[in-house]
C-alpha cells in the first residue's frame, strides 16, 4: 500500500498515543467532538485506524517507541516502494531520501536525519528477517534437488548446528562436497553475509564451496552457481592488527562472478536423475 496522506499519518500518531490508555470508541468520540482535533476529518481518523490494523501497529502498544517513529517505520515497510528493498545502496545519506520518505517525515515531525536513521534501522531489521526466510528456503530447495539427483548421502547439517562453516554435506565413500548456501530472489543483485568461521573453513577445507541459489518469488529453485574462492579471498576485510578481528562481512557480488552449476557434485549425479535437474547442477538454467 502507498504511504498514507499526511493527515492520515498524523491521525495514526494520535490514535497510538491514546490507545494504550483508553478504548477506541472513547478516543473516536474525543476526535470527533473536541475542537483540538478538528483539523483532521472523521473519515481520515477512520482511515488511520484501519491502516494501523492492517500494519499490525495496533497490537504493539507497549514497545516504548515514540508513536511518530512507529508510524514512519510502518509507512516505509508497508509502502512497497521499490527503493526500500535496496535502501542500503540507494540511500546513503539524508539528502538521498526519496520524496515519499521526506513527505512522511515532515508530516510526523521528524528531521531528515532522523528519517534517514529510521529508514536504515528499519531496513536492517527487515533485511535480517528476509535473509533468514530466504536462506532457509534456499537451503531446503538445494537439499531436495540434491537428494533426487546424486548417488550420495545428503545431510543438511545446518539444520542441527551452524558451527560447521557450511550448510550441506554431500558424500560417498570416495567424494565429499561441503556446501555453504547463500540464497537470493534477485538474479542481478547478489549480496550476502560471510562469517569468519565460514571463511576460515573455506581456507582449510578443500571440499568447501559457496553455492548461490536463486529462487523465484514463490521460493522455487531457479538457478545454482558457485562463487570462485579467489574472488572471496580478494574481497573480504583484512585484520590490521591483533587487536582488531572481523567476525562477519557483507559481500556485493557482480552478476558475472558466480559460475553456473556445482562442479563438485557433477561426478555424483545419478544416471537416472531428471535431465532438468542435471542441467541445473551442471550449469544450465531451470525455466
Amino acid at each position: 500500500m502507498p504511504v498514507p496522506p499526511n493527515p492520515v499519518l498524523r491521525a495514526a500518531v494520535r490514535w497510538l498515543d491514546r490507545l494504550s490508555a483508553s478504548g477506541a470508541s472513547r478516543i473516536r468520540a474525543l476526535f470527533l467532538n473536541h475542537p483540538d482535533f478538528s483539523d483532521i476529518t472523521p473519515t481520515q481518523y477512520d482511515a488511520a485506524y484501519e491502516w494501523l490494523e492492517e500494519t499490525g501497529l495496533i497490537t504493539d502498544l507497549s514497545s516504548g517507541k515514540p508513536a511518530s517513529h512507529m508510524v514512519f517505520d510502518a509507512a516505509m515497510v508497508s509502502s512497497g516502494a521499490f527503493w526500500f528493498q535496496d535502501a542500503d545502496s540507494l540511500v546513503r545519506e539524508a539528502d538521498e531520501l526519496p520524496e515519499d520518505a521526506l513527505r512522511a517525515a515532515e508530516a510526523l515531525g521528524l528531521t531528515a536525519e532522523e528519517a534517514y536513521a529510521q529508514v536504515h534501522a528499519t531496513w536492517g531489521k527487515v533485511d535480517t528477517e528476509e535473509r533468514t526466510r530466504i536462506g532457509a528456503a534456499g537451503e531446503l530447495a538445494l537439499v531436495e534437488l540434491l537428494e533426487v539427483s546424486v548417488n550420495a548421502r545428503v545431510e543438511h547439517v545446518a539444520a542441527w548446528s551452524d558451527g560447521y562453516g557450511y550448510d550441506i554435506v554431500v558424500h560417498t565413500g570416495q567424494r565429499s562436497a561441503h556446501l555453504e548456501v547463500k540464497s537470493t530472489l534477485r538474479r542481478h543483485r547478489l549480496a550476502f553475509h560471510l562469517s569468519r568461521n565460514e571463511y576460515e573453513t573455506m581456507l582449510r577445507d578443500q571440499a568447501w564451496e559457496l553455492v548461490t541459489v536463486c529462487l523465484s518469488p514463490n521460493l522455487k529453485l531457479k538457478t545454482v552457481a558457485v562463487m570462485p574462492k579467489e574472488w572471496i579471498v580478494a574481497h573480504v576485510p583484512a585484520d590490521r592488527s591483533s587487536r582488531g578481528h572481523w567476525e562477519s562481512c557483507r559481500l556485493e557480488v557482480p552478476s558475472e562472478v558466480p559460475v553456473p552449476g556445482i562442479p563438485s557434485v557433477v561426478p555424483m549425479l545419478r544416471e537416472a536423475a531428471p535431465q532438468l535437474l542435471k542441467e541445473v547442477l551442471i550449469g544450465g538454467y531451470a525455466p
